[in-house]
């Protein structure tokens, strides 16, 4: 009521002929004896500067049911257009139906059961006027401090922006131009805070229409805080049977306001569209996620996503499996027809990096023709990294990986900064610096290392084959004093490469080194005889010799003359016996005669000499007893000769 009658004040103040006046009086009267609230004035649009389907659209406030609306529209030259028996506050028209260019005149009559409300009048040229429908689906993004509000539409506008931080009640506006990208309205709101989430709301009218109309209202928009990081991401990888499993974990390092309704995307980038295993984007609320790659390099994306826009994308590169131990392909699958789970890989390493420069993927689908691509492609004495791939149970599986070459050829220079040198007198050490990748032009098998002596001419050089991987030889069991012409050159299957040469000389055996060999000999044979003599006496200790008896060996012999058996003795103690007859006693003498003449002491105490017959006598019987002495003493000589042993100790056992 208080819009209708604010309405007729604006209608009083702009009618002042006498024909105005009347029409005013009667609404006043009409009104007053109306039993029901006016409906507002009606509004009749396009939404768009192109659309011919016109909308006419009024408010109406009643409990009423089974209203309805007749629309009025007439023109200057009094023509009529009536709609009647609406049920709706809004109808759609076509401009074959209206009046759109010429000034008209436009009503609502409601009838709400016996009585009718009519709304005040609206003139204006319905083709002038246009009323853009409300932005929807409003996208906002940071930049710096400035926030970005983009919506789909094509026509530029005039935006009036409502703005406030979260949670709050003061309201902030600001008139806009909006810019036109794509069929998208952007403006930009300038000089925010973006750590802090605001609530927006966006209306617009037209630049090019003489009449534009404000739009509704947006829904209000929540814009959280931007995500500056990217996240934090962690990765562990476990080959296993041809796959490797890649576990990601990852953290959001951002302002609490920026958190709120975070998702995740996850994307894994291979070398092929057509990847047989590929798999779309993840997106996930989680923070961990697994997935399953080839031995072949891919590169997997994790970007967190709020409503204010996506967070920098992080990027985790998964190389390709370390190629060190691998050899060249002896049978490859690229002439031969591919099934349609599995598909092929080519690297090309042009540098010592191995890092690729160019990809090839060789897919069952159009085979042939991608197959002569790739050969025009690749080129002569070029190393490419092969992968045979398939697709097992929905993981990428690696079935091979070896060295691949279209055309492979020998060195075409020899390895760089060949060195001999020999400080001994019988070895030389060499050293080199490895071919370099660009000068291999195919796969290097081994180095060949020849020698030679340079003193003699009938000398056959001595050549052997050195690992690939070395850069460094010891040479050894050289002849001293002599000089080398040594050879090194890099092998290939196609063949051997330049030759890189160098001479030395070994240095001249030294006297010293002599007479340290003869030491060493003589230590040798002090040693062992040292050893010798204590290993004969352990032996010795433990094992005692059984003695055998010594007898001695008496053979007679004839004395040369009588006087040999003659021998002049020294008795040390002397008995002598006398020998009594039968008729009388004699006493014996004991003592030393200094002229050896024998006494006899008579029992009457007298002494005499004796006479002949008793020396002669006494001579026989010293004869018979001297020959007992000698039987004795060879008895005794031979007892002593027997030795008892006992713990190898040698007892001898005296006569009494």
């Amino acid at each position: 009521m208080i819009i209708f009658i604010l309405y007729l004040m604006e209608t009083f103040q702009h009618l002042r002929s006498l024909h105005g006046c009347v029409i005013f009086l009667l609404i006043s009267t009409f009104s007053k004896g109306s039993a029901c609230e006016a409906p507002s004035s009606p509004q009749c649009f396009r939404q768009n500067e192109e659309e011919t389907v016109y909308i006419c659209e009024w408010d109406f406030s009643t409990n009423e049911t089974g209203v309805t609306f007749d629309l009025h529209l007439n023109d200057t030259s009094g023509f009529k257009i009536q709609y009647r028996n609406n049920k709706e506050n809004h109808i759609q028209l076509s401009e074959e139906r209206l009046i759109v260019g010429f000034k008209v005149d436009i009503w609502v009559e409601a009838h709400a059961g016996n009585s009718t409300c009519t709304s005040p009048k609206r003139s204006g040229i319905l083709e002038h006027t246009v009323k853009y429908e409300a932005p929807q689906n409003i996208t906002v993004s940071w930049w710096r401090n400035n926030l970005s509000l983009s919506w789909q539409s094509k026509y530029l506008s005039l935006a009036e922006v409502w703005f406030r931080k979260h949670q709050t009640e003061s309201w902030e506006k600001r008139i806009i131009n909006t810019t036109a990208e794509a069929a998208t309205q952007k403006l930009i709101i300038e000089n925010l805070l973006k750590n802090t989430a605001y609530q927006v709301q966006v209306r617009q009218q037209s630049i090019q229409a003489e009449n534009p109309l404000w739009s509704n209202w947006s829904p209000a928009v929540i814009v959280p805080a931007e995500l500056e990081h990217p996240p934090e991401v962690r990765n562990a990888i476990t080959p296993f049977n041809g796959t490797r499993q890649v576990t990601l974990t990852w953290e959001l390092k951002a302002y609490a306001a920026a958190i709120r309704g975070v998702t995740y995307t996850v994307n894994v980038t291979n070398c092929s569209p057509r990847c047989p295993c590929k798999k779309k984007s993840h997106k996930t609320k989680a923070t961990r996620y697994t997935v399953y790659v080839s031995y072949s390099a891919v590169n997997i994306t994790v970007i967190a996503r709020n409503a204010a826009g996506p967070s920098p994308p992080a990027v985790v590169h998964v190389p390709a499996v370390p190629a060190a131990d691998l050899k060249t392909c002896d049978k490859t699958l690229f002439d031969e027809d591919l099934k349609k789970r599995t598909w092929l890989e080519f690297y090309e390493l042009k540098d010592a990096d191995l890092i690729p420069e160019r990809v090839w993927c060789l897919t069952a689908k159009r085979i042939k023709k991608e197959r002569k691509k790739i050969q025009n492609d690749m080129e002569d004495y070029t190393r490419y990294l092969y992968f045979e791939h398939r697709c097992h149970k929905g993981k990428t599986q690696t079935v091979k990986m070896c060295y691949y070459y279209q055309k492979e050829g020998a060195p075409r220079k020899e390895p760089k900064d060949f060195t001999a040198v020999s400080d001994k007198h019988n070895s030389a050490d060499l050293s080199w610096k490895e071919i370099l990748y660009e000068d291999l032009r195919g796969f290097l098998t081994h180095y060949k290392l020849c020698a030679v002596k340079i003193s003699s001419q009938n000398e056959p050089r001595v050549c052997i084959n050195v690992s690939a991987s070395e850069t460094k030889y010891h040479l050894k069991d050289l002849t001293p004093g002599t000089k080398y012409n040594v050879s090194l050159t890099g092998v290939t299957q196609a063949g051997e490469g330049p030759v890189a040469i160098q001479s030395f000389t070994t240095l001249p055996e030294k006297p010293l080194n002599v007479w340290i060999s003869f030491g060493l000999l003589f230590g040798f044979f002090l040693f062992s005889t040292v050893c010798t003599v204590i290993m004969k006496r352990i032996k010795s200790k433990v094992f005692p010799p059984v003695p055998k008896p010594v007898i001695p060996d008496f053979s007679p012999r004839q004395p040369e003359s009588e006087e040999m058996w003659e021998r002049k003795e020294q008795v040390d103690e002397l008995t002598l016996h006398q020998i009594v007859p039968d008729s009388g006693e004699a006493t014996l003498l004991t003592g030393d005669w200094e002229d050896g003449t024998e006494w006899r002491v008579e029992k009457d105490g007298g002494c005499s000499e004796g006479s002949d017959d008793r020396r002669s006598s006494l001579a026989s019987v010293d004869e018979t007893q001297r020959q007992a002495e000698l039987k004795d003493l060879e008895q005794v000589e031979t007892e002593l000769a027997m030795l008892i042993y006992k713990n190898g100790l040698v007892f001898d056992v005296k006569s009494e």
